[in-house]
């Protein structure tokens, strides 16, 4: 298993170790071990899968500490590309975006500590997007920020005509009228 650093502190991409041939492939898709000898969080207690089609932008979404969540992205089926915004105040990079194609064929994963507002647009024909998390879903908890927020200016990849976005998710309000309590936290 490879973990990549991406430039937003504690965001990291993690490709696996594919063991494939005339049969087929095999990898791990998690193990709590290298988690831990990586110093990541490595007890999820939910997983949760979605299909979508394409052109559906789901995001961005995000849960109120102390009931945030670190989350672990695959793509079963298809490509995404999938996006994380840091919230966390005190951030070198708050505000700042990473976006990463997901999918399938690459098999490689996503890594979202707790403090980010996701979400993902969907580029294939559709998608099986699945996900573990560190934290129960509250709904409570649950708060976004506008997909199209020109202060992000996030290119989901897609042309603006073909976004399919839920009611939900057009009434989020932008970065500088979202309610947030994360705190960034320095390892040094």
């Amino acid at each position: 298993m490879k973990i990549i650093e991406t430039p937003i502190p504690g965001l990291l991409i993690i490709e696996p170790r594919v063991f494939a041939d005339e049969r087929g492939y095999f990898f791990e898709s998690f193990s709590q071990t290298k988690f831990a000898e990586n110093g990541l969080i490595s007890e999820f207690v939910q997983d949760n899968e979605s299909k979508s089609h394409r052109g559906v932008i789901r995001g961005l979404h995000y849960q109120l500490a102390p009931y945030a969540q670190t989350k672990l992205i695959r793509v079963v089926r298809g490509t995404v590309y999938d996006v994380a915004v840091d919230l966390r105040e005190g951030s070198p990079t708050f505000g700042k975006w990473y976006g990463l194609e997901v999918s399938a064929s690459k098999k490689n994963q996503f890594y979202i500590p707790k403090g980010f507002a996701h979400g993902f647009s969907v580029l294939s024909e559709y998608a099986i997007f699945s996900y573990k998390c560190d934290a129960f879903y509250n709904p409570a908890a649950e708060r976004g920020i506008r997909f199209d927020d020109s202060a992000l200016a996030i290119d989901w990849k897609l042309p603006p005509e073909e976004a399919v976005i839920s009611d939900k998710d057009l009434v989020h309000p932008c970065l500088a009228n979202a309610e947030m309590n994360f705190k960034f936290e320095s390892n040094d």
